[in-house]
């Protein structure tokens, strides 16, 4: 009997609890109506509530944590994109240069490749409108080229050796965004593959990679997630498991309103043997960190690279009435050992968007000793081994960020889009000589010769490209990611007060190896395609290299990694 009274007690104190806090919610939506209401009889114009109520949203979901968003439908399909892994346009990726639309490249399988539309054509006319020295920015080419499948877009290209405009009329058509950047092989044994994203297509290409390198005599693999910051849960999870045992726990979620749910791996995996490593740093996040948290708390692979980003939240996406969409945090996910690794949001989204900087600020980018650990969130994975939790996933062998080859120099080519301007010109140029001496990457990747005519040209371009005067406009890197912000000020460097033979002299000392790999890189993806710029990048990657002297060495056996 006095269970039962204990019983009834507390669960009558949980219901008032719970209609207490309904009351307080009800009490708060009641005095927004009587705010709206008031400004809408009392202000002295007509408010523009649409525009009002939007903030107030993104205001308040602010508050929640980093990773709660309100969007707009049209954001929302901006930032869906390149999950659902295509869009539907012209299919070119561009750089706006000297104020002109300077086509990279055409993407393979799309619209402008099957015209003919190739590197180094520049976009002059849209329809019959001038496009070239008129400021125009990315979004407005993205808005002009942009369109549903089955529209046209008229454009005039300019084409070096063509005295007149090309015209093209382009069927605008689904344009595949690929997650898989490159898949070859290191060396006979060891396979490679860059993944950008987890996107719906993802494992798709995964495994036409396997397929490719399998039958090459790969035996053990590099997974280099390095840079990727994420995408759909279910898409980590069906990639962990091509590398766990059956029944083994990838990832479990749980929060308030969302019960605990595992995720096991199936007898599916097609690389279950074999040893294997996985590359992450700084900038792998959230799905990254579920494969990568998964092979390490089960002991199947080693980690390499830097601390990863440290985003272990949910997010839903919920569509609004008006088309808009609010995408919530609703659970935790958690690694087979139980980690969160959600790094702290308790001081606020800034503070929380400084974790990079404060990373570099400390050291923890340059040595594993300066990585600060929360002794009070240690766990063990199936082999005893002790990992972390409290912020990230921190690699079995530690990469440092090797800044010894930055220079003013350097940083000066790649703000002012050099490298891309130089590249776009010189296969413009000498896209017959180039397709005639070199047939196929590998060919190129042995013979082309970086240093004399090609190096003097591209200085002789630099100069003149260097000398004092101000630019405008942002160069958009499609292999990198980022915009990079041309808008030049005056540099705190002193660098714009010596000649520029000084200048190159003292950036290609300290500089020269990674100038002349981007340049060559580059000028091999504008050939063909992004792979071949990290076949060219990779080859004296630290990590890669690590990567390779750890699988042929005794590393695997003294960590007790499975791989037999």
């Amino acid at each position: 009997m006095r269970r039962l009274t204990v019983l009834i007690i507390t669960l009558g104190f949980l219901s008032s609890n719970v209609i207490a806090q309904r009351t307080i919610k009800e009490e708060y939506k009641l005095k927004f109506d009587d705010v709206l209401n008031l400004m809408e009889t009392k202000y002295v114009e007509h408010p523009k509530f649409e525009m009002l109520i939007d903030e107030a949203i993104v205001a308040m979901v602010k508050e929640l944590d980093p990773h709660s968003e309100y969007m707009t439908a049209e954001e929302y399909e901006r930032m869906n994109e390149p999950l659902t892994g295509n869009f539907e346009g012209i299919g070119v990726q561009f750089n706006i240069l000297k104020d002109t639309i300077a086509v990279v490249s055409s993407i393979s399988g799309g619209p402008s490749e099957k015209l003919g539309i190739r590197s180094g054509d520049k976009i002059v006319m849209i329809e019959d409108t001038v496009v070239a020295g008129i400021g125009i920015t990315n979004n407005d080419v993205i808005s002009k080229l942009r369109g549903d499948k089955g529209t046209k877009v008229r454009v005039k290209i300019y084409r070096r050796g063509v005295n007149d405009l090309i015209d093209y009329t382009i069927v605008r058509d689904k344009i595949p965004i690929f997650s898989v950047d490159a898949a070859y092989m290191l060396n006979p044994e060891i396979g490679y593959v860059k993944v950008n994203r987890f996107a719906q297509s993802t494992m798709d290409e995964f495994n036409e990679a396997m397929d490719e390198l399998m039958p090459l005599g790969m035996k053990h693999l590099v997974l280099d997630l390095r840079g990727n910051s994420g995408g759909y849960l279910n898409t980590a999870i069906e990639l962990s498991d091509e590398f766990l045992a059956d029944k083994s726990l990838i990832v479990y979620t749980e929060g308030v309103s969302n019960p605990k749910r595992e995720n096991l791996a199936t007898s599916k995996g097609r690389f279950e043997k074999g040893k294997l490593v996985v590359l992450i740093d700084e900038g792998s996040a959230s799905a990254s960190e579920i494969v990568s948290g998964a092979i390490q708390d089960h002991d199947r692979g080693l980690i390499i690279g830097r601390r990863s980003f440290g985003k272990g939240l949910v997010q839903r996406p919920f569509k609004l009435r008006d088309g808009s969409t609010l995408k919530l945090t609703t659970a935790r996910y958690y690694t087979p050992s139980g980690r969160c690794i959600q790094r702290p949001y308790e001081e606020g989204n800034e503070e929380y968007r400084k974790e990079g900087q404060r990373r570099r600020d400390n050291g923890e980018l340059f040595s594993m000793d300066s990585v600060h650990v929360d002794d009070h969130q240690e766990y063990f994975t199936d082999n005893k081994r002790v990992v972390y939790g409290g912020g990230g996933i921190l690699p079995d062998v530690f990469i440092s960020l090797d800044t010894s080859e930055n220079s003013d120099f350097l940083r000066d080519l790649l703000s002012n889009g050099l490298f891309y301007q130089y590249i776009n010109e010189y296969v413009d140029a000498n896209r017959d000589e180039l397709n005639s001496k070199y047939p196929d990457f590998e060919t190129f990747d042995a013979k082309f010769d970086i240093e004399g005519k090609f190096m003097d040209e591209f200085f002789a371009f630099a100069e003149k490209e260097m000398s004092p005067k101000e630019k405008k406009g942002n160069v958009i890197s499609e292999i990198d990611g980022e915009e990079i912000d041309a808008s030049v000020k005056k540099s705190d460097s002193k660098s714009e007060e010596k000649d520029f033979a000084t200048r190159k002299a003292e950036g290609m000392a300290a500089s020269g190896k990674i100038i002349r790999t981007r340049l060559k890189a580059l000028l091999a993806r504008t050939i063909w395609q992004t792979e071949a710029f990290y076949r060219v990048f990779n080859a004296d990657d630290d990590a890669i290299l690590k990567a390779i002297e750890s699988i042929d060495d005794k590393t695997f056996r003294r960590l007790k990694l499975s791989y037999n």
